[in-house]
């Protein structure tokens, strides 16, 4: 997992990634868009001013040119990838690596078998 993918300040960093985890045997990549809900909004903007000054600006900008003028947007199926054009050139990007390298020519089947229900508040974990 490339996450979470900020523009302008790790994006180029996206192959470079990709190449380690495919020389670490790794079959599947995907990445995230930095998402920027209210609990971590003002955090990363006092973060950003401390550590990258002269990338503010910048950075903001094209957060908010990938989320429809918003710092976050929370509609599904847009809210990790993004839209526009520099979403679309950071999953394009994302795609040639991941296609150059070999990852996601399958995909696992994902499953639940793994996992079981926990119990309700009346009753006891069988731990045996």
């Amino acid at each position: 997992m490339v996450a979470p993918v900020i523009p302008a300040l790790n994006d180029s960093e996206i192959e470079r990634i990709l190449d380690a985890a495919a020389n670490a045997d790794v079959k599947e990549a995907s990445y995230v868009l930095l998402r920027l809900p209210l609990e971590v909004r003002d955090l990363f903007r006092e973060w950003l001013m401390a550590n990258y000054p002269d990338r503010y600006r910048h950075v903001f900008t094209l957060i908010r040119d990938m989320r429809d003028g918003r710092d976050y947007d929370s509609q599904w199926g847009t809210r990790m990838k993004g839209t526009g054009p520099m979403a679309w050139m950071i999953g394009r990007r994302f795609e040639i690596a991941c296609e150059k390298l070999g990852l996601n020519k399958r995909r696992s089947k994902l499953t639940t078998e793994h996992f079981a229900r926990p119990p309700r508040a009346n009753e006891q974990l069988a731990l045996f």
